[in-house]
This record gives C-alpha cells, structure tokens and sequence, in this order.
C-alpha cells in the first residue's frame, strides 16, 4: 500500500483537479445561462455553502480513521448497502467521465479535426488511460501535481490576457433576474462543486489522515476562486455564451489575447494545457471507479480491470447521438444527479454512520 499514498499537497491537487476539468468544458456557460449576470454573486454564495458543506464532511468522516464511503457503507448496512453505494458512485464516475469527454472531444472536433470522425478524437484519450492504468495511483497522481499548477496559471493568465477587452456593465444587473434567482433556485449552482465527491474516496490514500482537514478546506476554496477567474472571463468578454450551445468558451476567450505581433493565437497553446487536464482528470475518475469495483467485488488485483472501466468510458462517450444531447443531458439531468448523490446520499450516509457509531458509544 505504501506506493499507493499521497501527501496532503497531492490530494488538494487532485481534488481541484475536478473541478477545474468541468470549467474546460461548458461549466461556465452553464452558471451563466442559470444566473445571468448575478453569476459571480452567486459563485461567492454557494462557494460558501461549499466549504460548509465540505467541513461537514470532513466531521463525519473524522470518526472512521482511513475508511471510504464505501467501507462506510458497509459498517451502516452491510454487503448489500456497500454494494448499492458503491454501484451508485462508480455510475457517477463513469457518467461523469463519458460526458465530459464527449464535450471536450466535440470542442476538439469543431475547432482542430472538422473531418475527423468523433470515434477517433475520442480513442487518444481512452490510450492515456490503459498506459496509466499500469501505473501506481500515487504515480499518477504526482503526474496531475505536474500538470496542476501549468493549468492554473493558464486560466489566471488567460484573466488578466483579456483584461482591456472586458466590458464590465455585462455585470450588472447585480442581481441578475432578482434576488429569488440569485440565492434560492441559484443554490442549484452548487453542483459545479462536484470535486467534493473526491474527499468521500481520498482517505484510505493519505500519508497524514489528520490532514484531511485542510485538504477538504484548501481544495474548496481554491476551486472557488478559479471558477470566478472562469467565469468572470466568460462573463465580461462575451454576452452570446449564455444563451447559445457554443462548445469551449474559454477556448474562444483564448483566441482574444493578443501580446504585439510576435504572441498571437495562443489558444492552441491553451488547448494542448487543457488536453493534459482532461487527461488527468479521466485518470482520476477512473481509477476511484476501478478501486470501488474492487473492493464491491473483493478482487485481489485491479489489473483484470484495466481495459474495462476505459472501454466502458469510450462506450457511454459514444451514446448521445449528437452534441445537442449531450447539452440536454448536462442542463436538465446531469446537474441533479450530482446534487442528489454527492451533497445528499453521500452526507446521509455519513450522517447515519455516525448517528450508528455514538449509539454504540464509540464517536469521541
């Protein structure tokens, strides 16, 4: 198990790695079309609730050592409600993984490979996976600790690179379409926070459990702040993503910056960071669903999995017809679903577990 621990400042890395893949795609269109011009108002907002939420988390899985949701479960309800939650997240995870690089794969398609069939943007990727499948998961993840910071600073240069072509009356109204849509039904916002379902998996991993704490604070409000910088880019650069299926907005943002004759058209630099993003993001997502397979099904070796769980992520990339499915999907289904499994059944779950633990006279 030793190669397979990570340190606090890796854990933090992979978790915002979560989030940070979501706001490549269409994270921010998807904000923006909710709450309009009230958008960063209400990030601040739920971001807020966020770290609330994640300091929740962070109290009920205190009292299980280096135990996962999974592990969890089975202490509550035994084989079959481990079983059942373990099912339920892998689906997310694998779900999760199809959409986004089908989304990805779409902006590629349009903007570098118009000729090129989807089936053959998409397979690169699903490569990358059976390569680092063969790989330690701490190897991978020091691969993301990498990858992380170059992405990071991409999105905060790509902020200020716009600066002087921000038009900063597209914030106002403040309150965009009124308060109610700003700090009530704009609560739903909360699912770009879906990085959160990271720390349900991160302990079992940890070189310093007692670190969890800052690990589930730090990656919150890092992730905050980058998607204001996401979105406020989206925002005062352009009006016509809010209400239009356009595919990569900050890929458009990147073709605006301009440095005097010699750095022009910069986002293919931008595109070839966020590739290496969207890479490590699958490779997150992927092993957390083998790793739950594994322990649901009480195999030995991961290594019979290697090739499923990719194929599997190819397969579902593959079903939506069209790119208008896939945004169907994402504004009316896809939101809800994280809602209801990451700040819902997991926080029950964990709840209940603990609510079980002081009956029994074990909670300190």
């Amino acid at each position: 198990m030793t190669d397979t621990k990570i340190t606090s400042k890796e854990a933090i890395m992979l978790v915002v790695t979560i989030f940070v893949s979501h706001t490549i795609v269409t994270l921010p269109q998807n904000l923006l079309s909710n709450t309009k011009s009230a958008t960063l108002i209400n990030l601040l907002y739920v971001g807020i609730i966020a770290i609330l939420l994640a300091y929740v988390i962070y109290r009920l899985l205190k009292n299980f050592a280096s135990l996962d949701i999974v592990d969890i479960s089975q202490y509550l309800g035994g084989n079959i409600l481990k079983n059942i939650i373990g099912g339920i997240f892998i689906t997310y995870f694998i779900v999760s993984s199809s959409n986004l690089l089908r989304e990805f794969c779409e902006g590629l398609h349009v903007a570098f490979f118009p000729m090129t069939s989807i089936q053959f943007v998409l397979i690169p990727f699903i490569l990358v996976l059976f390569l680092t499948n063969s790989l330690s998961f701490s190897s991978n993840v020091k691969t993301i600790a990498i990858i992380f910071p170059i992405v990071l600073i991409s999105i905060v240069f790509l902020f200020f690179g716009n600066f002087q072509n921000f038009s900063f009356e597209r914030m106002f109204p403040i309150l965009g379409k009124g308060f109610y849509d700003t700090f009530i039904t704009g609560i739903g916002n909360i699912f770009a926070f879906s990085g959160i379902s990271c720390l349900y998996f991160i302990p079992p991993y940890l070189k310093e459990p007692n670190k969890m704490k800052q690990i589930a604070l730090s990656s919150v409000i890092i992730g905050l702040l980058y998607f204001l910088f996401c979105t406020a880019t989206i925002l005062l650069l352009f009006s016509f993503f809010v209400d239009v299926d356009e595919v990569l907005p900050l890929y458009s943002a990147a073709s605006y910056i301009e440095f005097g004759i010699f750095f022009q058209r910069l986002e293919s630099f931008f595109m070839l960071i966020w590739i290496l993003e969207i890479g490590c993001y699958l490779i997150v997502t992927n092993r957390f669903s083998i790793s739950i397979f594994q322990k649901i099904t009480n195999l030995k070796f991961q290594k019979p999995l290697a090739m499923i769980f990719p194929l599997l992520i190819l397969g579902i990339s593959l079903l939506p017809k069209n790119y208008s499915i896939i945004r169907f999907l994402e504004s009316n289904i896809y939101s809800y679903f994280i809602i209801a499994i990451i700040f819902v059944l997991g926080i029950a779950i964990l709840l209940l577990a603990n609510l079980k633990k002081r009956k029994e006279g074990k909670v300190r």
